[in-house]
């Protein structure tokens, strides 16, 4: 990344400037906007199809977040204010939402009943209804699917009495273009994959294979097995370590390190644990001073969080009195590791899509989304109507209900000790109902896509090279805004606020 004058000339003079400070100067450009590549990384070995990253906030990103956003390209980071189990759970949710090859199907017994299934299915909330059905050697001898639970008529059979034993195989070597050809032949949804020895060794669903095949999927955040990518927050120390573990369990992408403060003792010393014990990319934040990012490099962070104070519910700066303006935070963290290949995700401070262009521009590789995300119908929490409109609750992770509920939100805020005293760094309120991800994110990729176009950057390394800025004035930043006018009609990229 090249030098930007405005940031660097800025930091030299012990000035901090934030999204409202500066604005992209445009340059001579042959690309136009639809046509640029907005791939980038979120970690040394995950990549992102967007910059793109929902925040491991509890009304945030749970596993529906994070379904949406890894098929829209992007990847959703599953908050650690849910038990272990429960988190490992979320995980398994992302992953299994769309498989190529399911590698370790749920199998059911010959003798189970149907009811004990159904009950399994109800508690485990399982989206799906195709099991093998294996003998008590461990052998696959049946088959049963959806369509056997809905002609059953008595729940109280076993699974032995109205299971298909008809079998149509595989290898266990069988590719997805074999499996696909085999079932689109012989008509069948569901191909088992057997062992030369008869066992189990996995299965393909029709349904995804197709998907695969056809290039339905091609936007979609993939990894090397066909399923979703997924991210999850953990903490520091011997609880972060048991996290991981059952996450790892889970194939989780990558794991964050999630803190209000990263350049700790306890978190370089939880880094090094994870690195040295589990083989899973591993991003680490909060830093907002290059050199914290350097320490946390050279511990061995495959990833670097930087954002300390500017998210829109967060109260840190002003009680702590702590927290730098955050494109001059992401410019001086990239500056800083620049030659270790560590890609940075830009967290907090974000109001308007312009603001993606300008953090990439300023160094990062993703961009991390709370309020920009929050109100959506895939984020956890009901709708509620107040004064005539739809909204949804949106707390920070150290607002006073989350600590008081949470140890996981004490932790983060270094406050792990009681419920009773507690320091909040953080709010809780309303945001208005914004609909489903796929539609904002839409206007959210058209703001970035439109930006590159006019800077002439046909990809995210291309922005972060060539993007340079001007500094504003408040009149400037007035400008910018509509103004002279009375709006009468909602933008669907665009509200005062």
């Amino acid at each position: 990344m090249g030098e930007k004058f405005v940031l660097e000339n800025a930091r030299k003079e012990g000035l901090a400037l934030t999204f409202d400070d500066v604005r992209l100067r445009t340059g001579y450009s042959e690309v136009l906007p639809d046509n640029v590549d907005v791939g980038s990384r979120f970690s040394k070995n995950v990549p992102l199809k967007i910059p793109l990253v929902s925040a491991a906030m509890d009304t945030v990103t749970e596993y529906k977040m994070a379904i949406e956003l890894a098929k829209l390209g992007g990847i959703g980071v599953i908050h650690r204010n849910l038990s272990i189990e429960e988190q490992a759970f979320n995980v398994s949710k992302v992953k299994h939402h769309l498989n190529g090859l399911i590698e370790k199907p749920i199998c059911v017994f010959e003798g189970d009943s149907i009811q004990s299934i159904l009950d399994k299915i109800e508690d485990k909330k399982f989206g799906f209804k195709s099991f093998p059905v294996l003998n008590f050697e461990g052998k696959m001898v049946g088959l049963i699917t959806r369509n056997d639970f809905d002609f059953c008529d008595n729940f109280n059979c076993t699974v032995k009495e109205i299971m298909s034993s008809d079998l149509l195989t595989a290898p266990e070597n069988t590719t997805i273009d074999q499996a696909f050809d085999i079932m689109k032949k012989e008509k069948k949804k569901v191909l088992p994959l057997l062992r030369i020895n008869g066992d189990l060794a996995g299965m393909y669903s029709f349904s995804d294979v197709k998907r695969i095949k056809t290039g339905a999927i091609f936007s979609h955040n993939l990894d090397k097995k066909g399923r979703l990518r997924v991210a999850a927050a953990v903490g520091v120390g011997e609880d972060a370590l048991k996290r991981v573990k059952a996450l790892v369990e889970k194939e989780v992408d990558a794991v964050v390190i999630d803190t209000a403060h990263a350049d700790t003792k306890s978190v370089m010393e939880t880094l090094k644990r994870i690195k040295s014990e589990f083989l899973v990319d591993v991003v680490v934040g909060n830093v907002s001073v290059g050199e914290s990012a350097r320490r946390l490099a050279e511990a061995g962070a495959d990833g670097i969080k930087v954002g300390q104070g500017g998210g829109s519910i967060c109260t840190t700066r002003v009680i702590a009195g702590i927290g730098r303006p955050q494109v001059s935070a992401i410019y001086d963290c990239v500056k800083a590791v620049e030659g270790f290949g560590i890609p940075v995700c830009a967290d907090g401070g974000l109001r308007h899509s312009g603001d993606i262009p300008i953090a990439i521009a300023a160094g990062a590789h993703s961009v991390m989304m709370g309020s920009m995300l929050a109100g959506t119908e895939e984020a956890p929490g009901e709708v509620v109507f107040y004064q005539g409109r739809k909204w949804k609750s949106y707390r920070g992770m150290g607002s006073l209900e989350a600590m008081k509920s949470n140890k996981s939100s004490r932790e983060r805020y270094l406050q792990s000790e009681g419920k009773t005293q507690i320091v909040p760094e953080g709010v809780e309120g309303l945001v208005p109902f914004k609909g489903n991800v796929e539609e904002i994110v839409f206007q959210y990729m058209g703001g970035l896509k439109r930006g590159m176009g006019y800077i002439g950057a046909k990809d995210i390394e291309e922005l972060r090279e060539k993007g340079e800025f001007d500094q504003m004035s408040g009149a400037g930043i007035h400008e910018s805004h509509p103004h002279d006018v009375l709006i009468t009609k909602d933008s669907p990229n665009y509200a005062k606020e």
